[in-house]
């Protein structure tokens, strides 16, 4: 028998789900179907619209069709996180920013400027808000739980000795270099023929027989035409992916790295130095560290939202 209070409870989650649904449907106008509320969360409504669009950008995204509540569950779970920033203190005054930012750095990841990934987007029938809607939401999770559970990410030696120990043996045993590199950019306009990025490739190429060591061979870099060489960086091997660590443990000290395309040019590295890492900072170790986070922080984050949900008023239309 249904008490009052549970009474109460189901005309507020009515309620709540009539007035949303009245105003999306106003907002709809004539186009209904593409509008049509499936459900509301905590008074957020997910349409078919929404539905079709996750579905098509993970389409795209895995090529693997996903079910229809596996996408629902998706776009739940990412309505309860991006309704976060009202519950919690931090300033999300630059997520916009941020989104906006991000999505720009997929486009360059693919070597396409932002509007040719919407237009790449657009030929999937994806817009681009779908994945943008995605990228705050995750944007906001990390914040989240990295504040919530701050101390459950912090590992001590034994912790991480431990999980090292189940890792490959090159791991283990692996030491970690410090890398003293000087970036140079043979630039490439966009939209060159591919003749002319091979002509930049061929004058890469060149400077890379000449170059001997860095103190003779950057000043003579900075003689060829469009050419820009960057300020001296110094990076770890334990914050390199393993595929340019292998570059770069095949380069000679005072020599460039082979030519590589980017979306601004022909880009080279000279190591300048080689040196070798404290104990603490190799690959191995840096590793077994981000594993450790990566355990703790999904355990973490399918706790929370495990709660979050249950808390949820999440009303079928």
């Amino acid at each position: 028998m249904l008490n009052m209070s549970d009474l109460a409870t189901a005309c507020r989650r009515c309620v709540m789900a009539a007035a949303v649904a009245s105003l999306v449907w106003a907002a709809a106008g004539t186009d209904a179907t593409a509008q049509q509320v499936l459900m509301v969360v905590n008074g957020d409504p997910i349409t078919t619209f929404d539905v079709e669009q996750r579905t098509r950008f993970i389409q795209l995204a895995t090529h693997k069709t996903p079910t229809r509540q596996e996408v629902i569950d998706e776009l739940i779970d990412e309505r309860i996180k991006l309704q976060l920033p009202k519950r919690f203190d931090f300033s999300a005054s630059s997520l916009d920013t941020d989104v906006d930012n991000a999505f720009n750095n997929m486009a360059r990841r693919v070597h396409q400027t932002p509007k040719e990934f919407i237009a790449q987007l657009a030929k999937a029938g994806v817009q681009p808000g779908t994945l943008k809607s995605r990228i705050k939401a995750e944007m906001i999770w990390t914040q989240v739980i990295r504040g919530k559970f701050q101390s459950s990410f912090q590992f001590n030696d034994n912790e991480v000795l431990k999980e090292l120990e189940t890792r490959h043996e090159d791991e283990k045993n692996g030491s970690g270099f410090d890398y003293t590199l000087r970036p140079i950019l043979f630039i490439v306009r966009r939209g060159s023929p591919q003749a002319m990025i091979e002509s930049r490739r061929r004058e890469a190429e060149a400077l890379r027989v000449r170059f001997q060591n860095c103190e003779d061979g950057i000043p003579l870099a900075r003689i060829l035409r469009e050419i820009v060489v960057r300020d001296q960086v110094t990076r770890s091997s334990a914050d390199l992916p393993p595929a340019l660590r292998e570059i770069l443990d095949k380069t000679e000290v005072g020599h460039l790295t082979q030519p590589e395309l980017t979306s601004q040019g022909i880009e080279l590295f000279a190591l300048c130095s080689k040196k070798q890492s404290n104990a603490d900072n190799t690959p191995g170790k840096r590793a077994a560290r981000e594993e450790l986070y990566s355990k703790q922080f999904q355990a973490k984050s399918k706790q929370y939202l495990k709660e979050l949900r249950s808390q949820a008023y999440i009303v079928p239309n």
